[in-house]
């Protein structure tokens, strides 16, 4: 784990002592949008308009957040579009690196040996941690993004030409329900088991457990009464979960110490779950292995051993019953 100052690597940790113990997420920097004509997005520069095989993805197996990036780009059938290198589930002291020995593609654009690489050739004063998702622009070689939020709707509707899959998981009928249940999701939920995690005080830890167990019980309340967050349509909110609950058990319970129950303990959670795991193509995009490699071998100062458990035992292709609610 470490960052950047003015473009030179510092292994350097989470600074919590600030905070009173509280994990804080910076914001991301690079804020371009890819665009059918090139036009400025909503953040950034213009100049990045839709082509295939222009724009290249740098992602972690293992990291939600550039999870939630393969998945859309598996759903809109975009691999032959915008290209991937993965990196190696460890973290060390030379943050995301392209080991391939550890399990990393490599570089396939420039041979780079970290992440960090990348974001000083597109910035060589940056200042910053070095995070997944990347995308990067091959034309003007350069970090469009490294948002993934952004990039998710970018994935969503910039490349529409390219591909046959009409879906829109944000349409702007229901966009501003998205955006509303994606913020509660967010602080609560995704990022709320980091702040569990990586907090430093007992009081830090619990205030973050308490807000993450009373979302997930309004959330499997809500899911009592509908397939999906938003009713019988899947949308990029549930995707935005999802990558947070494929995770939950094998390693927030444990690792992040978010205790109190299991997804597999709560019944409408659980069986969402699955149903989303079992959309053609998402679960190509779940690696179990890169998940627990990764957090149980990187995440030193709260596994000092690195040892990788072997468990738990999980099964998501079981059925499910969601399909009361009638087809997605």
């Amino acid at each position: 784990m470490g960052l950047l100052v003015e473009g030179v690597w510092h292994d350097q940790w989470y600074d919590t002592g600030s905070t009173g113990g509280r994990f804080v997420r910076t914001e991301s920097q690079f804020r371009n949008w890819v665009t059918p004509d090139g036009a400025p997005g909503p953040t950034g520069q213009g100049g990045f308009p839709a082509a295939a095989g222009r724009y290249h993805l740098y992602v972690s197996l293992a990291c939600p957040w550039a999870h939630r990036t393969l998945i859309l780009r598996a759903l809109k059938r975009l691999e032959a579009v915008v290209s991937v290198s993965v990196v190696s589930p460890h973290m060390g002291r030379f943050g995301w690196t392209f080991d391939t020995a550890e399990g990393s593609t490599g570089d396939a654009l420039g041979g780079a040996r970290t992440l960090a690489e990348i974001y000083v050739a597109a910035e060589p004063h940056y200042t910053g941690r070095v995070t997944v998702p990347v995308l990067w622009d091959r034309q003007r070689r350069t970090i469009v993004s490294n948002e993934s939020a952004e990039i998710l709707r970018m994935l969503n509707g910039a490349f529409a030409v390219f591909t046959d899959v009409a879906t829109d998981y944000s349409p702007p009928e229901l966009r501003a329900q998205i955006d509303e249940i994606n913020a509660f999701v967010y602080a609560n939920v995704n990022n709320g088991v980091y702040r569990a995690g990586f907090a430093t005080t007992q009081s830090a830890y619990e205030e973050a457990f308490r807000a993450l167990f009373a979302a997930l019980d309004e959330i499997e309340a809500r899911l009592s009464a509908r397939r999906f967050l938003l009713g019988t349509q899947i949308t990029e909110a549930d995707w935005r979960l999802f990558t947070t609950l494929i995770r939950f058990d094998a390693v927030y319970n444990g690792h992040f110490k978010c205790n109190l129950r299991r997804i597999v303990d709560y019944p409408n959670l659980s069986n969402y779950l699955r149903d989303l795991y079992q959309v053609p193509g998402v679960a190509g995009t779940v690696d179990l292995d890169h998940i627990k490699r990764h957090y149980y071998g990187s995440h030193l100062t709260i596994n000092p051993t690195g040892i990788v458990p072997v468990g738990p035992a999980l099964d998501f292709d079981a059925p499910h019953d969601r399909g009361r609610f009638g087809p997605p």
